[in-house]
């Protein structure tokens, strides 16, 4: 098998490689010696495709000398990292000038799918699925021009009784606008979860009546309860300390009939420190001996602890039918998204499927506003820009841990969560390119790109989880401790060749044969049924009633 591999690699024909296939072609190629953080120096070609960097082995190598060269995606994707760097060396020497100004790969991918992606969510349809509008909530297209809020979508959902203009006077008095707009709403109590970014409240203590009104409207619109919950996703001291830059948070003195409790989950600074400690600790090389001690200074998993614990009381409060709640960090599009997304996925089960994980992403995510070009930085070589933040890659790490918990809950596997994340950051689709929707608008993204659902929903079997077991309004509680939270493998550390995981997992991998065998089966026993079924129609009258008395085969398939 080694061999094989080796023969593969030393091959200078590119006609079997992904790279030449489809969209992709070669724009320059080069024989370089790769220092490799694993196996030393290794001489090998660079080839800069329209789309990535791809390096492949020139050597003949063996597989005990040379430990994770067999998998060529393993030893690529280590290299691309330093794309920058020989990015440098070409403009040094004045060559190659194009290749280092090519647009986002979005806007020149010509891929063809049977399936177009960007018509997987529509708004209308998926409030319509909540089962709104209805006698207390309307839908209004006051921002379709994105005159109101240039973060939010065209589309907002808000109590019935507030006008048009009563959400202009209370916009005025929300971080960048952001006023409190419904994201879900219970199918049977009628809790409602709503976001939205902090007050302006200042060091003076500023009031508005408007949006002190405003959040008593959204209680009244359910009458079980006599309070609204307010969560505040950041620390009590970062809140207090917001006002001194015109921000905040509610008082009990202008809220009186809202109760509010911090979260203590940090901003996006700590976020990507946090990340940092977790990349020095699995590249180049893993301490074993303190791997424990090392993954505890990172605070990283007690960070998606901080995350899911919010989640989970966001979700309990209306699942429960405790009282409707209201989201909010400082401005509503960092935390805010991970706790309103994590707990509509808790309490909703139609998110757990593909299709309602895609809406779900494009619904809290890319119409409300996380800044995907800020945080990711497409295109951007400022790799020392502040407001660079792993914020989605943390979502997307508590849904897998979810979904280790609730093995049966989830209709896609880990390869769909890994995916998506790849191409987070690829700019291969046009998904989660730019900060909001007035910009994706105005450079026409649908038009102009493909969307990462067209490659998802084109090869759905890929991405399904065998295990997966529909189930009608569960919610999941899942436990956010540290004892039953682990590092994803999977994701942070599979190009590390000294970490060997089992592809695909023989669980699941037979447990998948066995369902294509159950398949077959029922298949055969159907033939049979209408085969027999076909001789007993043709049989004489004088044994037809004789025939009748022969039961329909019957299986626990």
């Amino acid at each position: 098998m080694a061999s094989a591999s080796a023969s593969k690699y030393n091959s200078h024909s590119l006609e079997n490689e992904s790279i030449k296939k489809g969209p992709f072609f070669i724009l320059l190629e080069k024989e370089v010696i790769y220092i490799c953080p694993f196996n030393g120096p290794i001489k090998g070609r660079v080839y800069i495709t329209n789309y990535r960097l791809y390096l492949r082995s020139l050597e003949t190598v063996k597989q005990n000398q040379r430990p994770g060269l067999e998998n060529c995606r393993a030893w690529t994707r280590t290299c691309r990292k330093d794309l920058t760097d020989l990015s440098r060396s070409l403009a040094r020497k004045g060559r190659d000038k194009d290749v280092l100004t090519l647009p986002l790969f979005a806007f020149v991918n010509e891929e063809k799918f049977n399936v177009d992606g960007w018509t997987v969510y529509n708004p209308v349809e998926e409030y319509r699925r909540q089962g709104l509008p209805n006698h207390h909530w309307r839908i209004s297209f006051i921002n379709k021009c994105y005159e109101l809020c240039e973060t939010y979508p065209a589309l907002l959902v808000v109590p019935y009784r507030t006008s048009d203009d009563d959400l202009r006077r209370i916009a005025t008095f929300r971080s960048r606008n952001r006023l409190p707009v419904l994201s879900w709403i219970h199918p049977e109590n009628k809790m409602v979860i709503m976001r939205c970014s902090q007050p302006l409240v200042g060091m003076s203590g500023k009031r508005n009546k408007d949006d002190e009104k405003y959040l008593d409207v959204i209680r009244e619109t359910n009458k079980q309860t006599s309070k609204l919950m307010i969560y505040d996703a950041r620390p009590s001291v970062n809140a207090v300390a917001n006002k001194a830059t015109g921000g905040g948070y509610e008082s009990d003195d202008a809220y009186q009939n809202s109760e509010l409790s911090f979260l203590d989950i940090h901003n996006i600074h700590v976020m990507r420190e946090s990340l940092k400690k977790v990349k020095d600790i699995v590249y180049p090389n893993i301490e074993e001996s303190h791997w424990l001690s090392s993954l505890e200074s990172t605070h990283w998993l007690e960070h998606i602890k901080l995350v899911l614990t919010g989640a989970i009381q966001v979700a309990d409060q209306v699942s429960s039918g405790k009282s409707s709640v209201l989201v909010h960090c400082s401005d509503g599009w960092d935390r805010t998204a991970q706790l309103t997304s994590l707990a509509m996925l808790m309490s909703d089960s139609f998110y757990r499927t593909i299709e309602g994980f895609e809406i779900l992403v494009q619904k809290e995510w890319i119409s409300f506003g996380h800044k995907f070009a800020s945080r990711i930085g497409h295109g951007d070589k400022n790799h020392a820009d502040a407001d660079r933040s792993p914020i989605f890659l943390q979502f997307i790490d508590c849904v897998w841990q979810m979904s280790k918990q609730f093995p049966t809950a989830f209709e896609f596997n880990e390869g769909f969560l890994i995916t998506v994340l790849d191409h987070l950051y690829s700019c291969r689709f046009g998904t989660f390119l730019f900060n909001c929707d007035s910009a994706r608008e105005r450079q026409k993204l649908t038009e102009r790109t493909v969307s990462l659902w067209s490659l998802i929903n084109s090869n759905k079997d890929k991405f399904k989880n065998p295990f997966y077991t529909k189930e009608i309004n569960r919610v999941l509680y899942p436990v956010a401790s540290m004892r039953h939270l682990e590092l994803w493998v999977n994701y942070y550390i599979r190009w590390n060749p000294r970490v060997k995981q089992q592809q695909p997992n023989p669980v699941e991998q037979r447990y998948m044969e066995l369902l294509a065998l159950r398949d077959d089966y029922i298949k055969r026993l159907e033939e049979l049924q209408l085969a027999n079924s076909a001789k007993l129609a043709d049989a004489p009258a004088s044994t037809s009633s004789s025939s009748q008395m022969v039961p329909h085969v019957q299986t626990h398939f």
